[in-house]
């Protein structure tokens, strides 16, 4: 039996950022009168960049209201986690910080547009912050997480740390007291 003609589609494009070992990945759309497919992720291709292999947790998140911000948050060692952030619906301003101290890119941060529109995708390695603007009304976002979630090891950065000097593209609507209150660099 031979392979399909699709199996030779290339359904990922992966983007290098400033920041060492963060990506983002664009979804390639298999298009027709119907309307599309696309893969939202795959081991196989993506595994260069995923190696620690499947996903333990696939999160969902809603988010209502313009300029709210969600974040920073990361798992701490031993229990650091890679992230897949996807949007599905509406537009987000995705961030992420790195907080390796042994890394050349220690304590930059950086942002990509998310949306069901633009196919793409950030993939946050372990030892980054995580969180994200939303832009339009209202935002759903999919996470496939790599390593099941440990409270005790949760940690956070304040995304409104004058350190980090964050470029929110929106006045912040709305920010978690559980947010506002992480600690600063």
């Amino acid at each position: 039996m031979s392979a399909s003609p699709q199996s030779a589609v290339r359904r990922f494009v992966d983007h290098e950022t400033p920041l060492a070992d963060l990506y983002v990945v664009e979804r390639m759309r298999l298009a027709d009168d119907r309307g599309y497919f696309s893969r939202l992720f795959c081991e196989d291709e993506l595994g260069a960049l995923w190696p620690r292999g499947s996903a333990v947790q696939i999160n969902e998140s809603w988010t209502t209201g313009r300029g709210v911000v969600r974040g920073l948050h990361y798992q701490a060692a031993p229990h650091e986690e890679m992230k897949f952030v996807t949007c599905l619906s509406g537009r987000i301003f995705d961030v992420a910080v790195d907080v390796r101290p042994w890394s050349p890119t220690y304590l930059r941060w950086h942002g990509e547009e998310l949306s069901a529109e633009n196919m793409r995708s950030m993939l946050v390695p372990p030892g980054f912050a995580h969180g994200f603007q939303t832009l339009s009304e209202a935002c759903l976002l999919l996470y496939l997480i790599d390593t099941p979630y440990a409270p005790a090891f949760e940690g956070g950065v304040n995304p409104l740390d004058p350190t980090l000097g964050i470029e929110w593209p929106l006045p912040i609507s709305l920010l978690s007291d559980r947010d506002r209150n992480l600690p600063t660099l």
